[in-house]
């Protein structure tokens, strides 16, 4: 073995643990997206929601990290990866100790903005730890890869995880099991990470751009969100969808003069930063929103508890897992390009297979096809989009590139499940087996033909780009 060989298989030991650490933050953030969805009929009847509100357990955590996430990527950039970890990690493990004693519906949805505000401040700072951590290149695909896993698993096995504790432990499990793994993030990010450097005074932080985009963001999800179920033209919709437009539109206003923008413009220029933003945004709104539909379909139609429900989602997790690795492996072979291309064709394939397992009394094994072609596919995407998201962009500003990826997965995923669940018929927990059923399937069939539309889409990006 070579000394530069050598030198290469020690660094990549002395930054296992750290991979670790990074991995298991991603894993936090994704469950905390899902694990509340088995929770949510125990979360309702034992705090007293109504069939209205109780959406807003998963929506609160949804705007609130899709509002602040460029702002949480420019203070990961300014303010110190390091430090935006622990804080972030340590928000996580306040709030979800509040969330686990909360006896009132209002302090529940609180905690879970609190915790949204956690996650766009440790999703930033944790992609910007790896790509500043490793060098660009095989390296850090595979870190990317072993990150990707765990955020695209943890969508899936939050699921299981909840189903487990919901049956053994009541709902408030759900949260409180989220102190231990984040304080223990806290602590770990503090030894292993290098200090943040001396803040450079010459860079300034945006403070009326970061203002303006987190309240037009916030406003903009909030709308999303709200409006499918209770109406685009109540008052509240209204309002918020104008202010939402006028904040966004100061911000614009205001990037355009900033010394030194929260988004600058030059990070446009990377088209592999472009196209990542693009895939991010169609990504959320198909593969994300999947398991929302699985646990409706698991749950009102075929009538399973939680336990069950969660055990469901074991196949998915497994599936998403290996191909988030099989798509590390695929890119220095076909590049990303083709890994995109090939990431979302799978996955309108395997919606596609679903629609005929989705009937009132079918057996599970009759999704497994479907569910294994969406599970590749979503890992093989995932691992490629953030990939191309770290090509080619400086150090300085990997946190606000990731917050801008990843600001395009929020507001993806909430402007797709909110047009999946308006073209399902509004569907719900109380809706009627067969109208269920039939809603569902329409989902699918969307999902199916908006996939294959960004597979082709993703042919016409130039080859040099991103392969």
């Amino acid at each position: 073995m070579s000394a530069a060989t050598a030198e290469r298989s020690a660094a990549r030991r002395r930054l296992g643990l750290p991979v670790v650490v990074l991995a298991s933050a991603q894993l936090v953030i994704s469950l905390d997206y899902s694990i509340v969805y088995v929770a949510l009929p125990d979360i309702g009847t034992g705090l007293g929601f109504s069939d209205h509100d109780l959406q807003w357990v998963v929506s609160a955590y949804v705007v609130a990290t899709g509002g602040f996430l460029l702002l949480g990527g420019r203070a990961a950039d300014l303010l110190g990866r390091r430090r935006m970890f622990v804080l972030a990690a340590a928000t996580y493990a306040l709030s979800s100790l509040v969330g686990g004693l909360a006896q009132s519906p209002w302090l529940l949805l609180a905690v879970r903005a609190a915790q949204g505000v956690g996650g766009s401040l440790l999703f930033p700072a944790t992609l910007s730890l790896i790509n500043t951590t490793y060098a660009e290149g095989p390296v850090r695909n595979r870190a990317l890869a072993i990150w990707g896993a765990a955020g695209a698993g943890g969508l899936c096995f939050g699921s299981l995880l909840g189903g487990v504790l919901v049956q053994g432990f009541g709902w408030p499990s759900v949260f409180v099991v989220n102190v231990p793994m984040a304080l223990a993030l806290a602590v770990l990010g503090r030894v292993l990470f290098a200090a943040d450097p001396p803040r450079d005074r010459a860079r300034r932080f945006d403070i009326a751009g970061a203002l303006a985009a987190t309240a037009g963001l916030t406003l903009l999800v909030f709308l999303l969100v709200y409006a499918p179920a209770a109406g685009w033209t109540r008052p509240a919709a209204l309002a918020a969808g104008a202010a939402g437009f006028l904040c966004l539109g100061l911000f614009v206003v205001i990037e355009a003069h900033a010394r030194d923008p929260l988004m600058p413009v030059r990070l446009f220029r990377h088209r592999e930063l472009v196209a990542a933003t693009g895939v991010a945004a169609l990504f959320s709104a198909t593969f994300s929103s999947l398991p929302y539909f699985l646990t409706l379909y698991f749950q009102a139609v075929r009538g399973y508890d939680a336990f069950v429900t969660g055990l469901c989602f074991l196949v998915p997790a497994v599936v998403v897992a290996v191909g988030t690795q099989a798509g590390a492996r695929a890119v220095p072979l076909f590049g990303m390009r083709r890994l995109l291309v090939g990431g979302l064709g799978l996955g309108a394939a395997g919606a596609l297979a679903l629609v005929p397992g989705v009937t009132t009394n079918g057996p599970y094994p009759a999704l497994l096809p479907g569910i294994v072609l969406m599970g590749i596919g979503q890992g093989a995407a995932w691992t490629a989009v953030w990939i191309a998201a770290a090509s080619g962009v400086s150090s300085g500003d990997q946190g606000i590139a990731s917050g801008i990826v990843s600001t395009a997965l929020q507001v993806g995923g909430a402007v797709g499940l909110a047009l999946l669940v308006a073209a399902a018929s509004g569907i719900g927990q109380e809706s009627p087996v067969p109208v269920l059923v039939d809603g569902i399937r329409t989902a699918l069939l969307l999902t199916s033909g908006a996939l294959a539309l960004g597979s082709v889409a993703a042919l016409l990006i130039r080859r040099g780009d991103t392969s």
